[in-house]
């Protein structure tokens, strides 16, 4: 083995035992920071990715949004016949109906001779 490749190896060991270290020793909100950072990071790089990609390519942009627009406008209209199909969640109380003693009740043709 040489001595470059095991300056390296012995370099990636150390590195991971202080990464290793910092984590076990590190309060939870400074990792919550780094990883916080890392995030922006890659967001940051992102941004920066998609912003080159539009300015070479603004008709497949274009196509892409509004593609992205007519699935959530799809999604939106199948979630609410969705909502409209499902029954009303409640109690329901059967209620018996009952003849009072002064009233009843005539057809149009009875009602029609009786007179």
């Amino acid at each position: 083995m040489n001595t470059l490749s095991d300056i390296a190896g012995r370099a990636g060991e150390f590195a991971a035992r202080i990464g290793e270290g910092a984590r076990n020793h590190l309060p939870g909100k400074a990792l919550d920071w780094v990883e916080t950072g890392a995030a922006l990071g890659a967001m940051r790089t992102g941004t920066r990715v998609a912003t080159r990609f539009v300015r070479r390519n603004p008709v497949v942009a274009v196509a892409a949004v509004a593609g992205a627009g007519l699935l959530w406008y799809a999604a939106r209209q199948r979630a609410r016949k969705a909502a409209d199909a499902e029954p009303i969640e409640g109690a329901a109380r059967r209620v018996e109906a009952k003849r009072t003693a002064g009233t009843h009740r005539r057809s149009g043709k009875r009602a029609a001779s009786a007179d």
